[in-house]
Protein backbone atom coordinates (compact mmCIF):
# COMPACT_ATOMS: atom_id res chain seq x y z
CA UNK A 1 0.00 0.00 0.00
CA UNK A 2 1.31 3.61 -0.52
CA UNK A 3 2.01 5.61 2.32
CA UNK A 4 -1.09 8.60 3.04
CA UNK A 5 0.04 11.72 3.67
CA UNK A 6 -2.74 14.70 4.52
CA UNK A 7 -0.47 17.76 3.53
CA UNK A 8 -2.23 21.70 4.07
CA UNK A 9 -2.00 24.95 2.36
CA UNK A 10 -1.06 23.27 -1.24
CA UNK A 11 -2.64 26.10 -3.34
CA UNK A 12 0.83 27.42 -4.18
CA UNK A 13 4.53 27.68 -2.65
CA UNK A 14 6.09 24.77 -0.32
CA UNK A 15 2.54 23.41 -0.03
CA UNK A 16 1.66 23.22 -3.65
CA UNK A 17 5.68 21.91 -4.37
CA UNK A 18 5.85 19.15 -1.65
CA UNK A 19 2.29 17.36 -2.80
CA UNK A 20 3.69 17.25 -6.07
CA UNK A 21 7.24 15.77 -5.39
CA UNK A 22 5.53 13.32 -2.64
CA UNK A 23 3.11 12.37 -5.36
CA UNK A 24 5.65 11.50 -7.61
CA UNK A 25 7.72 9.81 -5.02
CA UNK A 26 5.04 6.95 -4.69
CA UNK A 27 2.88 8.30 -1.76
CA UNK A 28 -0.63 9.08 -1.85
CA UNK A 29 -0.73 12.46 -1.21
CA UNK A 30 -4.32 14.42 -0.16
CA UNK A 31 -3.47 18.02 -1.01
CA UNK A 32 -5.90 20.59 0.67
CA UNK A 33 -6.30 24.46 -0.08
CA UNK A 34 -8.73 26.90 1.16
CA UNK A 35 -10.15 27.68 -1.89
CA UNK A 36 -12.48 26.17 -4.12
CA UNK A 37 -10.54 26.99 -6.87
CA UNK A 38 -7.73 26.04 -5.62
CA UNK A 39 -8.86 22.89 -4.98
CA UNK A 40 -9.95 22.57 -8.67
CA UNK A 41 -6.47 23.38 -9.85
CA UNK A 42 -4.89 20.62 -7.71
CA UNK A 43 -7.23 18.34 -8.96
CA UNK A 44 -6.55 19.42 -12.66
CA UNK A 45 -2.88 18.58 -11.93
CA UNK A 46 -3.45 14.77 -11.17
CA UNK A 47 -3.79 15.25 -7.23
CA UNK A 48 -6.67 14.05 -4.81
CA UNK A 49 -7.65 17.01 -3.11
CA UNK A 50 -10.49 18.70 -1.25
CA UNK A 51 -11.34 21.52 1.02
CA UNK A 52 -9.35 22.37 3.90
CA UNK A 53 -9.68 26.00 5.75
CA UNK A 54 -7.77 26.52 8.86
CA UNK A 55 -9.78 29.02 10.37
CA UNK A 56 -13.00 27.12 10.47
CA UNK A 57 -13.48 24.25 12.53
CA UNK A 58 -16.16 22.80 10.57
CA UNK A 59 -13.86 22.92 7.37
CA UNK A 60 -11.14 20.90 9.36
CA UNK A 61 -13.67 18.34 10.64
CA UNK A 62 -15.06 17.37 7.54
CA UNK A 63 -11.30 17.38 6.13
CA UNK A 64 -10.35 14.96 8.58
CA UNK A 65 -13.46 12.63 8.14
CA UNK A 66 -12.64 12.81 4.32
CA UNK A 67 -8.67 11.80 4.83
CA UNK A 68 -9.64 8.76 7.07
CA UNK A 69 -13.15 7.84 4.59
CA UNK A 70 -10.53 7.79 1.55
CA UNK A 71 -7.92 6.14 3.03
CA UNK A 72 -9.38 3.33 4.86
CA UNK A 73 -8.66 4.65 8.66
CA UNK A 74 -4.84 4.49 7.70
CA UNK A 75 -2.62 7.85 8.00
CA UNK A 76 0.93 7.72 7.82
CA UNK A 77 1.51 11.14 8.11
CA UNK A 78 0.76 15.37 8.60
CA UNK A 79 2.28 17.69 6.82
CA UNK A 80 0.97 21.05 8.85
CA UNK A 81 2.20 23.88 6.02
CA UNK A 82 -1.00 26.45 5.29
CA UNK A 83 -0.12 29.35 6.86
CA UNK A 84 0.03 33.32 5.87
CA UNK A 85 2.56 35.88 7.68
CA UNK A 86 0.83 39.38 9.20
CA UNK A 87 3.21 41.95 8.93
CA UNK A 88 3.72 45.66 10.98
CA UNK A 89 4.46 46.62 14.32
CA UNK A 90 3.77 44.94 17.26
CA UNK A 91 2.11 47.99 18.71
CA UNK A 92 -0.26 48.07 15.46
CA UNK A 93 -1.33 44.85 15.86
CA UNK A 94 -4.85 44.56 17.11
CA UNK A 95 -6.59 41.83 18.65
CA UNK A 96 -8.38 40.35 16.11
CA UNK A 97 -5.92 40.73 13.43
CA UNK A 98 -3.64 38.69 16.08
CA UNK A 99 -6.61 36.38 16.43
CA UNK A 100 -6.91 35.65 13.07
CA UNK A 101 -3.31 34.76 12.58
CA UNK A 102 -3.29 32.23 15.13
CA UNK A 103 -6.29 30.56 13.95
CA UNK A 104 -4.93 29.89 10.86
CA UNK A 105 -1.32 29.40 11.99
CA UNK A 106 -1.96 27.23 15.02
CA UNK A 107 -5.23 26.72 16.18
CA UNK A 108 -6.01 24.77 13.36
CA UNK A 109 -2.73 23.01 12.99
CA UNK A 110 -3.44 21.74 16.70
CA UNK A 111 -7.23 20.95 16.26
CA UNK A 112 -6.55 19.36 12.78
CA UNK A 113 -3.37 17.02 14.72
CA UNK A 114 -5.66 16.51 17.56
CA UNK A 115 -8.00 14.65 15.16
CA UNK A 116 -6.03 12.51 13.22
CA UNK A 117 -3.76 11.41 16.23
CA UNK A 118 -6.07 8.87 17.80
CA UNK A 119 -5.21 7.21 14.31
CA UNK A 120 -1.82 7.57 14.62
CA UNK A 121 -2.30 5.73 18.40
CA UNK A 122 -3.63 2.77 17.25
CA UNK A 123 -1.45 2.31 14.01
CA UNK A 124 1.71 2.65 16.41
CA UNK A 125 3.42 4.46 13.84
CA UNK A 126 3.33 7.91 12.18
CA UNK A 127 5.09 11.38 10.96
CA UNK A 128 3.63 14.60 12.24
CA UNK A 129 5.82 17.53 10.03
CA UNK A 130 5.01 20.96 10.83
CA UNK A 131 6.33 23.80 8.67
CA UNK A 132 7.91 26.45 11.13
CA UNK A 133 10.02 29.23 10.43
CA UNK A 134 13.64 30.64 11.14
CA UNK A 135 11.41 33.40 13.26
CA UNK A 136 10.27 30.71 15.16
CA UNK A 137 13.08 30.98 16.97
CA UNK A 138 14.97 34.23 15.68
CA UNK A 139 12.40 37.11 16.16
CA UNK A 140 12.82 40.76 13.70
CA UNK A 141 10.82 43.78 13.48
CA UNK A 142 7.81 44.62 11.92
CA UNK A 143 7.13 40.99 12.54
CA UNK A 144 5.46 40.39 15.56
CA UNK A 145 2.33 38.17 14.64
CA UNK A 146 4.26 35.95 12.60
CA UNK A 147 7.09 35.66 14.96
CA UNK A 148 4.26 34.25 18.08
CA UNK A 149 2.61 32.25 15.86
CA UNK A 150 5.80 30.22 14.95
CA UNK A 151 7.17 30.77 18.38
CA UNK A 152 3.96 28.77 19.27
CA UNK A 153 4.34 26.04 17.20
CA UNK A 154 7.49 25.15 17.83
CA UNK A 155 6.78 25.44 21.80
CA UNK A 156 3.66 23.04 20.55
CA UNK A 157 5.89 20.99 18.46
CA UNK A 158 8.60 20.59 21.15
CA UNK A 159 6.07 19.56 23.83
CA UNK A 160 4.19 17.18 21.51
CA UNK A 161 7.33 15.30 20.95
CA UNK A 162 7.69 14.97 24.38
CA UNK A 163 4.33 13.45 25.09
CA UNK A 164 4.90 10.81 22.32
CA UNK A 165 8.26 9.27 22.98
CA UNK A 166 7.98 5.62 22.66
CA UNK A 167 4.43 5.79 20.17
CA UNK A 168 6.21 4.99 17.28
CA UNK A 169 4.95 8.68 15.92
CA UNK A 170 7.78 11.72 15.46
CA UNK A 171 7.14 15.11 15.07
CA UNK A 172 9.65 16.93 13.25
CA UNK A 173 10.32 20.87 12.86
CA UNK A 174 10.72 22.38 9.32
CA UNK A 175 12.67 25.85 9.83
CA UNK A 176 12.97 27.77 6.17
CA UNK A 177 14.79 30.87 5.85
CA UNK A 178 13.27 32.65 2.36
CA UNK A 179 11.85 30.45 0.06
CA UNK A 180 10.46 31.25 -3.18
CA UNK A 181 6.64 31.58 -2.66
CA UNK A 182 3.50 33.41 -2.74
CA UNK A 183 4.17 34.26 1.08
CA UNK A 184 5.00 38.28 -0.16
CA UNK A 185 1.96 38.91 -2.66
CA UNK A 186 -0.46 37.39 0.60
CA UNK A 187 1.57 39.14 3.50
CA UNK A 188 0.79 42.32 1.67
CA UNK A 189 -2.97 41.38 1.37
CA UNK A 190 -2.86 41.09 5.01
CA UNK A 191 -1.33 43.96 6.02
CA UNK A 192 -3.53 46.19 3.88
CA UNK A 193 -6.76 45.06 5.28
CA UNK A 194 -5.13 44.41 9.11
CA UNK A 195 -2.39 46.99 9.87
CA UNK A 196 -3.75 50.68 10.03
CA UNK A 197 -0.73 52.33 8.37
CA UNK A 198 -1.66 56.11 8.26
CA UNK A 199 -2.42 56.53 11.54
CA UNK A 200 1.17 54.75 13.24
CA UNK A 201 4.25 56.26 14.73
CA UNK A 202 5.92 53.68 11.37
CA UNK A 203 4.35 55.19 8.65
CA UNK A 204 7.27 55.97 7.40
CA UNK A 205 8.66 52.45 8.06
CA UNK A 206 5.63 50.95 6.08
CA UNK A 207 6.49 52.37 3.37
CA UNK A 208 9.46 50.07 2.87
CA UNK A 209 7.72 47.21 3.97
CA UNK A 210 4.90 48.18 1.21
CA UNK A 211 7.98 48.05 -1.08
CA UNK A 212 9.94 44.99 -0.07
CA UNK A 213 6.33 42.89 -0.30
CA UNK A 214 5.40 44.27 -3.47
CA UNK A 215 9.33 43.73 -5.04
CA UNK A 216 9.49 41.30 -8.18
CA UNK A 217 11.78 38.18 -7.53
CA UNK A 218 13.45 37.22 -4.48
CA UNK A 219 13.32 40.00 -1.82
CA UNK A 220 16.06 39.02 0.22
CA UNK A 221 19.56 37.11 -0.11
CA UNK A 222 20.15 33.51 0.04
CA UNK A 223 16.21 32.51 -1.41
CA UNK A 224 15.63 29.20 -2.34
CA UNK A 225 13.72 27.15 -4.46
CA UNK A 226 10.75 25.11 -2.73
CA UNK A 227 12.24 22.26 -3.80
CA UNK A 228 14.72 22.89 -0.60
CA UNK A 229 11.80 22.41 1.85
CA UNK A 230 10.65 19.40 -0.37
CA UNK A 231 14.07 17.79 0.93
CA UNK A 232 13.52 18.24 4.18
CA UNK A 233 10.21 16.69 4.24
CA UNK A 234 11.19 13.60 2.45
CA UNK A 235 13.82 12.91 5.15
CA UNK A 236 11.50 13.07 7.70
CA UNK A 237 8.95 11.06 6.52
CA UNK A 238 11.69 8.23 5.32
CA UNK A 239 15.15 8.23 7.61
CA UNK A 240 14.25 5.71 10.57
CA UNK A 241 14.31 8.16 13.18
CA UNK A 242 13.70 11.62 11.77
CA UNK A 243 15.37 14.79 13.34
CA UNK A 244 13.68 17.41 15.57
CA UNK A 245 14.39 20.35 13.20
CA UNK A 246 15.42 21.02 9.82
CA UNK A 247 17.16 24.08 8.89
CA UNK A 248 16.47 25.37 5.41
CA UNK A 249 18.21 28.20 3.97
CA UNK A 250 21.81 29.46 5.19
CA UNK A 251 19.90 32.43 7.19
CA UNK A 252 18.62 29.78 9.33
CA UNK A 253 21.83 28.29 9.89
CA UNK A 254 23.66 31.10 10.87
CA UNK A 255 20.63 32.29 12.70
CA UNK A 256 20.56 29.55 14.61
CA UNK A 257 24.12 29.69 15.57
CA UNK A 258 24.65 33.07 16.42
CA UNK A 259 21.42 32.27 19.07
CA UNK A 260 23.68 29.89 20.53
CA UNK A 261 26.82 31.50 21.21
CA UNK A 262 26.24 35.28 21.13
CA UNK A 263 24.23 37.42 24.49
CA UNK A 264 21.44 38.76 23.42
CA UNK A 265 22.17 42.31 23.62
CA UNK A 266 24.62 41.71 20.69
CA UNK A 267 21.86 39.38 19.08
CA UNK A 268 19.17 42.02 19.18
CA UNK A 269 21.61 44.25 17.50
CA UNK A 270 21.94 41.41 14.59
CA UNK A 271 18.63 40.69 14.33
CA UNK A 272 17.24 44.37 14.02
CA UNK A 273 19.45 45.44 11.67
CA UNK A 274 19.00 42.25 9.23
CA UNK A 275 14.64 43.30 10.09
CA UNK A 276 15.12 46.84 9.20
CA UNK A 277 17.59 45.98 6.28
CA UNK A 278 14.95 43.98 4.71
CA UNK A 279 11.67 45.30 5.20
Amino acid sequence: MKKTILITGCSSGIGHCVAHGLHQRGYRVFATARRQESVESLLAEGLESFQLDLSDSSSIKRAAEETLQRSNGELYALFNNGAYGLPGAAEDLGREALRAQFETNVFGWVELTNLLLPIMRRQGYGRIIQNSSVLGFAAMPFRGAYNASKYAVEGWSDTLRLELRGSGIHVSLIEPGPIATRFRANAMKAFERDIDAGRSFHREKYAAIRNRLNKPGPAVPFTLPPEAVLEKVIHALEVGTPKARYYVTFPTHLFGFLKRILPVSLLDMILAKAGNDHQ
